[in-house]
């Protein structure tokens, strides 16, 4: 007669099994932890033995390190280590006295030391990869809005994991472990991960349908940073122009917000991300009023070449304000009248010509411009005053593919009969 079952244990109401030991009884955990009363009520002695279960299960990892043969043997482990991951990961979410108690138990290190494991592994599994997502997400919702969190990961996880995620690219799909780690990295640092960043953004293959809510959050964390510092680049002088960091960085964040407003699934957001509008054209100002004085670094001859010896890390900035404005204004009719109403178009108007600092910055005049006027009357007759009253040059007018003609008392811009020149 086979020894008698023990009673099960109680989570707000609801059976589980007491003792944790099998991957059934994990599924049933990752489960419960889908609700939030759950999650408030679980015994911290749950996490004990899910953590046992993934140390014991993390051993056939290392043996597979070691004795590669072993490899073939891992499939049930891998299985708890993806249950276990889940199980911590569900517990986590918007739960700091879970948080607190996984922590405690020293589970992020032991994740942490499992998932570089994963990389010594020469097999390519689903489960493998499956696994090590998990345990990603489970770091990201553990770090999520918990200080004391976020610094154990960043004692485990830098620089070794941190510099393997980023070769691999899977850092970018745990938003929260990006978030909690950006806080702490060195400007040098934050510049790699923006790099990452554009790289996977503008690359030959499309945000697939799971990355766009990731990228979501990403352009959050991107604009909120660049809302909140954006001035720093007015730190840099033509005399040490790589003299502050938080300035290449921020020059960096620009460099993103360009890519990832030229993306259909990104570009709603952050139309109507609060303040970055405003910011842009604000920064845009302080930008070309410093390029007056012929020793700043953002002036037109700042940036003369010679034998290409010579490289201004601010290249291209002036260019990349007004090409943000352009998408933030495309097709967004409230975004057009915001530019007009802070006096942008004369702003964009005046900053169009020859630039060695600012390669195409004729073209990005162009584009946002008629990105500015397009299907907005009010616009376009702001545009007809200024060239009346000589404040807009003909001549550009005419390479935008707009002239302006007369009616009576009133002023019309137009399309040129000829082909706009790009």
């Amino acid at each position: 007669m086979a020894a008698p079952r023990p009673p099960p244990a109680r989570l707000s109401g609801v059976m589980v099994p007491a003792p944790i030991q099998d991957l059934e009884a994990l599924r049933a955990l990752t489960a419960l932890f889908k609700e939030q009363r759950n999650r408030e009520t679980a015994p911290r002695t749950i996490f004990q033995r899910v953590l046992d279960i993934l140390k014991k299960s993390s051993r056939a990892v290392e043996l597979a390190c070691r004795e590669p043969a072993q490899v073939d043997h891992l499939a049930a482990s891998l299985q708890l280590i993806t249950e276990c991951f889940r199980c911590l990961r569900n517990a986590c979410i918007e739960c700091s006295v879970n948080q607190n108690s996984i922590r405690n138990l020293d589970t992020i290190g032991v994740a942490v030391d499992l998932i570089l494991l994963f990389r010594e592994l020469r097999v390519e599994q689903e489960s493998l990869l499956t696994a090590f997502r998990c345990g990603l997400q489970f770091l990201g919702n553990i770090a999520s809005r918990n200080e004391a969190s976020q610094r154990v990961v960043w004692m485990h996880a830098f620089p070794e994991l941190f510099l393997f995620l980023i070769i691999t690219d899977h850092f970018l799909k745990s938003p929260e472990l990006v978030k909690a780690m950006y806080a702490k990295m060195s400007n040098q640092e934050r510049v790699a991960l923006l790099d990452l960043t554009i790289a996977k953004i503008a690359g030959e293959e499309p945000l697939t349908k799971d990355d766009v809510p990731v990228f979501l959050s990403h352009a959050e964390l991107v604009a909120s940073a660049f809302v909140d510092q954006c001035r720093a680049v007015l730190h840099l002088t033509a005399e040490q122009p790589t003299g502050d960091e938080e300035a290449l960085a921020t020059i960096r964040l620009l460099d993103v917000l360009c890519e990832m407003t030229a993306n259909t699934d990104l570009l709603g957001y952050l139309q109507v991300f609060p303040g970055l509008l405003e910011r842009v054209i604000d920064l845009l100002r302080l930008i070309h009023a410093a390029g007056s004085d012929t020793t700043s670094i953002f002036s037109p001859c700042a940036s003369i070449k010679a034998e290409g010896d010579i490289t201004n890390v601010a290249e291209g900035f002036k260019s990349h304000l007004i090409r943000l404005i352009g998408n933030l204004c495309y097709k967004n009719k409230e975004n057009q009248d915001k530019v007009s109403e802070l006096d942008g178009i004369p702003l964009i108007l005046d900053s169009c010509g020859i630039d060695d600092s600012n390669p195409f910055l004729t073209q990005w005049v162009v584009y946002a411009i008629r990105n500015l006027t397009e299907d907005n009357s009010r616009n376009q007759d702001l545009i007809a005053k200024m060239e009346e009253q000589g404040l807009a040059d003909p001549s550009l007018l005419k390479k935008m593919g707009f002239e302006v003609e007369k009616r009576g008392d009133k002023l019309i811009l137009k399309s040129a009969s000829d082909t706009p020149q790009l």
